[in-house]
């Protein structure tokens, strides 16, 4: 069982590819629940495994969730001299125009694959998969992200992501709640605003969250994570983003979509957040997220970031063990196989482009 201790609800990064003597003690001090790479912190498979190991050795508890983005495409932090480079969301999503049974099929190998390489580092959590829809003139910090600008598509192969993941050994976050598709800036560098009508919004962009969650909850499968987004969604709360929206993450996320997992939000040190680094954290918590992500490994920001946070509740500790994965997937023989299939029935769709925004 997992016990329950004193532990910050932040997620933190690190600056480099091994913990410095600092960050060690400010680690060990505050008790964050985990912990998330980039592609700064991987240079190899045996350093990634050793800053995992130092990583927890910080922290008491007994669960420590190890993040990473690795989606596919663009969004991959591990890099190709010793990691396979798996491909887009939206190439999968062409391969489902012309056979969705197949990209069915290819969405959970993929992620499948793509697991088995992490837990092999340590790595327990991925930021994945991406739910939001491919929406016409929308900014392109989402594009071939996206599986595809249909929601029974996008929500179909995002259930086959979470059990292609889960089937690895590793918790899969679901993003970004309740949908980033439609915005027009990127979050990372701008407030984005979603003026569409709710039910609009109903009948796609949060549709797609509800048919997963759905398939989530009728399945039975282990609860995956979810993570906020920093939009202004007019229909729901004019004034704060999803993340610092307790209106959003009530009454939509948690209710009308029906995610039941552990929340957390997007990086705090995105520019469509104001405020100080302990201001976002509050009030995203006080929002109701479970956690939240700072992923800089900027020493003064982190500091700020705990110096009025609260230890995390025994409600969001409920639904982070709702979450857990048990056993160790090694890798195999029959993965090479499985890749090698998988590269066969990609081919015609990947290394000629990815689909588009028009």
């Amino acid at each position: 069982m997992m016990k329950h201790t004193a532990t910050k609800p932040v997620i933190f990064g690190c600056q480099g590819t091994r913990l410095s003597p600092a960050e060690h003690d400010f680690f060990s001090r505050v008790q964050p629940l985990g912990f998330i790479l980039f592609t700064r912190n991987c240079k190899s498979p045996d350093q990634i495994r050793t800053l995992v190991d130092d990583l927890r050795s910080c922290v008491s508890h007994p669960f420590v969730p190890i993040l990473i983005d690795q989606e596919g495409g663009r969004v991959a932090r591990l890099g190709c001299n010793y990691w396979r480079q798996y491909p887009a969301a939206g190439v999968i999503g062409q391969l489902a125009d012309d056979d969705l049974n197949l990209a069915c099929w290819a969405a959970e190998a993929n992620a499948y694959l793509m697991g088995v390489e992490m837990l092999e580092l340590g790595i327990n959590v991925n930021c994945a998969p991406l739910m939001d829809l491919l929406v016409p003139n929308a900014h392109q910090i989402i594009g071939d992200r996206a599986f595809h600008e249909s929601v029974d598509i996008t929500a179909t192969l995002g259930v086959y992501v979470i059990r292609g993941l889960q089937r690895a050994g590793v918790i899969p976050v679901i993003k970004h709640f309740p949908g980033h598709g439609r915005a027009l800036v990127d979050s990372h560098e701008k407030l984005p605003v979603v003026s569409a009508a709710l039910k609009e919004l109903e009948e796609s962009d949060f549709l797609v969250f509800r048919q997963v969650c759905t398939a989530i909850n009728e399945e039975n499968f282990s609860q995956p994570w979810g993570m906020t987004a920093h939009i202004v969604y007019e229909a729901l709360d004019c004034h704060r983003p999803a993340t610092h929206s307790d209106t959003v993450i009530d009454k939509m996320i948690r209710k009308h979509i029906d995610f039941r997992g552990f929340l957390v939000s997007d990086c705090l040190t995105m520019k469509a957040l104001g405020g100080s680094m302990s201001a976002r954290a509050i009030e995203a918590i006080q929002a109701g997220c479970d956690a939240v992500l700072h992923c800089s490994g900027d020493m003064d920001e982190m500091l700020d970031v705990v110096a009025t946070l609260s230890d995390m509740s025994a409600t969001s500790y409920d639904r982070l063990k709702a979450s857990r994965l048990s056993g160790h997937r090694l890798r195999s023989e029959d993965d090479e196989t499985l890749w090698s299939q998988l590269n066969y029935h990609l081919k015609p769709y990947w290394g000629g482009g990815t689909k588009q925004i028009v």
